[in-house]
């Protein structure tokens, strides 16, 4: 994902003390104890986005992967919806004005502009903000024209038209959906996601195993093709709003099957913590990204699952917890944080950082943060 964006991202850094690891999340069951261990959470998280916003240098403007770019403002959105803390209200005002006149949320690739989607939609549901959505519906608008007959449907990974992949179909999958709920009177919109469910179920990207593949080679299911965790995220995601959409359970059944296989697997979860098949020493600049993206995707599935009274949420709440007490024991150096969840810190980078704030802002509680979002 080579195009680059830059990203407007400023930060009055706020501190915390760190928490040692030993009897984290015990807890001693007293209203007190759970107040003192939320407030803990909010301040790791805060800790974890104000490091995000020093990195792209304080009052301006410092280019970084389009990818990265849209997921680190969109971490940054799902930390002031989490925790109604509204420092940054400016700064994506400020990203989108930069950008929106020059079209530079499209480019070669339809992933990246599915991110960008989805940032969008996130900051349209946070400010109310219908200049957002309108945004993202310009670059779905440009998404579908990656779609054609080969291989019998899709949308290509790029524009060069070389490889129909997992991730760009997920992201095409939940964009679509989320723009038909926030379209009234919308058939357009769950039209393709409807199209691009029945097309993708075909498409053999999820094995027997549950788990998802990378892409095609030759329209057939490249079985050697790595199962990254992003893939696997994005696909829950887009099926937890696909079944809210239809009224089916299907959609999340498959969801949970998909969760359960990620969660059972020794390779992707070992002792419980997630991990990439680069890791430790093979990941590219984008990889460290992916799990980020994975754990704010099972939350959507917890919460999902919680609603349907059936307790499946419980396990999913678990895991993210493990693995939210993991990064900051084990994966942090002040407050920046590096590529494997089990430690020890590696490195620090955009990616790095937005996927530890990703899972840490699963465990952050409304109120418990300065500021207020107000109505």
């Amino acid at each position: 994902m080579p195009s680059l964006i830059a990203l407007a991202l400023v930060l009055a850094a706020c501190g915390a003390a760190p928490r040692a690891p030993a009897g984290r999340g015990a807890g001693s069951g007293s209203p007190g104890a759970a107040l003192a261990e939320q407030r803990q959470d909010n301040a790791e998280a805060a800790r974890a986005v104000a490091a995000l916003q020093r990195r792209y240098g304080a009052g301006g403007y410092r280019a970084t992967r389009s990818w990265q770019s849209a997921n680190a403002l969109d971490a940054t959105i799902d930390y002031m919806r989490a925790s109604g803390a509204p420092d940054f209200l400016a700064d994506l005002n400020q990203t989108f004005r930069a950008h929106h006149g020059r079209d530079n949320f499209l480019n070669g690739y339809y992933d990246d502009e599915g991110w960008w989607a989805l940032t969008w939609i996130n900051a349209y549901d946070l400010t109310r903000n219908a200049a957002y959505l309108s945004q993202a519906k310009d670059i779905f608008a440009d998404m579908t024209g990656g779609w054609d007959g080969t291989c019998g449907g899709g949308i290509w990974w790029s524009k060069a038209r070389h490889y129909k992949n997992a991730i760009a179909n997920e992201l095409f999958l939940q964009v679509a959906v989320a723009l038909h709920e926030r379209t009234r009177g919308d058939t357009v919109y769950a039209n393709w996601a409807q199209r691009e469910w029945a097309w993708f179920q075909g498409s053999g990207m999820i094995t027997g195993s549950h788990l998802v593949i990378d892409g095609l080679a030759a329209c057939k299911p490249d079985r050697s093709s790595p199962t990254w965790t992003y893939n696997q995220g994005v696909l829950i995601g887009g099926l937890v709003a696909l079944a809210r959409m239809t009224g089916s359970r299907a959609p999340l059944a498959t969801a949970q099957r998909i969760a359960d296989a990620v969660m059972d697997s020794k390779a992707l979860s070992p002792h419980g913590i997630l991990h990439d098949p680069c890791e430790p020493s093979s990941c590219d600049e984008d990889q460290p990204l992916f799990k980020g993206i994975f754990m704010k995707n099972l939350k959507l599935l917890a919460d999902q699952a919680d609603g349907s009274g059936r307790g499946a949420g419980v396990s999913y709440r678990q895991y993210l917890r493990h693995n939210a007490v993991a990064v900051w024991s084990n994966d942090r150096r002040g407050d920046e944080f590096g590529l494997s969840w089990a430690g020890p810190f590696d490195s620090s980078s955009t990616a790095r950082q937005t996927s530890a704030l990703d899972i840490l802002n699963t465990q952050v509680s409304p109120g418990q943060a300065h500021g207020s979002l107000g109505g």
